[in-house]
């Protein structure tokens, strides 16, 4: 008698997007079904699974929560991928349904190859991709904070390729996805989310269902269950790497600072915001010490846009030691990212 696969949510998005935010709502509203999420990051510095462990609920236990820090799965599919998805399966009480939180610079099509690996495709299926959206970055036409030298150079000559790395990350993510959330609809106006609403539509090959949230708040019932098949559907997902025998994250850089503790949150956010005004970083997230808090400070900027809160009491015998995660295209200063941020 065969067994029926497990089905498994590819939650995909660029930076910031807020698919930490679905995933963990998910977690918190878990229809019914015993779940288990891999959260891949980029760099070595975890932060989301942290985050999607403090919220754990008993349908997805802390246990069932599993991180993999610095690679992307596609490309580590025999030495962490199998191994993981493996390991879940042969619990007493294995999952009903897998999330997996790619990494905001990952293709997503690259990881459904991963699900033609022989012991994989028997017991596991895409069971959908669902591809996370900032909707004000995409009404903008950046999905990141602007980068005006991209633009002047377009405008400058015509005959260059109009694609900037991140508009074909952007755009690879949505050809692959069954459904797409526009999340964050209320940093935009009506006008806004129409564009981009409209350019979503024009990325994607087929039609797709596009979904307004805030904070990620979606009915699981809509996004789990499709029983897509993503990975026997690979021709309809077109992507810019089809042609390519690998790929590679060359077009990004990430680094990790240990800062100094921080006398105010003031503080610590107006770096943040100066390293993405001044050095164009894409990302940063990680964790500060405050000084005389108590709490540890979870800080998390998508370019000039940065939120801090406390998130938990810092624990006896854990180290109190504030440290980020900075990501950037190729060449970004990280000298000065890093000086910026200590001083």
């Amino acid at each position: 008698m065969s067994l029926e696969k497990i089905p498994v949510t590819i939650i995909t998005g660029f930076l910031g997007a807020g698919k930490t935010s679905l995933v963990r709502h998910l977690i918190e509203n878990p229809a019914g079904r015993r779940l288990a999420v891999l959260v891949n990051e980029f760099g070595d510095l975890g932060v989301d699974g942290d985050i999607l462990k403090g919220c754990a609920d008993p349908s997805c236990p802390a246990d069932s929560i599993v991180e993999l820090t610095n690679g992307c799965l596609c490309c580590t599919v025999a030495d962490e991928f199998v191994p993981t998805i493996t390991a879940l399966l042969a619990r007493p009480e294995p999952p009903e349904h897998i999330l997996i939180e790619t990494s905001g610079l990952a293709l997503p099509k690259p990881l459904l190859k991963a699900f033609e690996w022989p012991d994989l495709r028997t017991r596991i299926t895409v069971d959908g991709v669902i591809a996370v959206a900032d909707a004000e970055a995409v009404a903008d036409g950046r999905f990141a904070p602007d980068l005006p030298a991209v633009a002047a150079q377009r405008n400058a000559d015509e005959s260059i390729d109009h694609d900037t790395p991140l508009g074909e990350v952007f755009e690879d993510q949505v050809a692959c996805a069954d459904i797409v959330i526009l999340n964050k609809v209320d940093l935009v106006d009506a006008a806004g989310l129409a564009q981009a609403r409209s350019t979503v539509q024009a990325e994607s090959p087929r039609p797709v269902l596009v979904i307004e949230t805030l904070e990620g708040r979606v009915d699981p019932r809509v996004v789990l269950g499709l029983g897509a098949a993503a990975e026997a559907d690979l021709d309809a997902r077109p992507s810019h790497h089809d042609s390519h025998a690998e790929h590679d994250h060359d077009d990004f850089e990430t680094i990790v600072v240990t800062l100094p503790d921080h006398a105010t949150v003031t503080e610590v956010v107006g770096k943040v915001e100066a390293i993405a005004r001044e050095h164009g970083v894409l990302r940063a997230k990680g964790y500060v010490v405050v000084c005389g808090k108590p709490m540890r400070l979870l800080v998390q900027g998508v370019g000039t846009r940065v939120r801090a809160q406390f998130d938990r009491p810092w624990t006896s015998g854990e180290e109190r030691v504030s440290r980020l995660v900075v990501i950037g295209q190729k060449g970004f200063d990280q000298a000065a990212v890093t000086a910026a941020l200590q001083g």
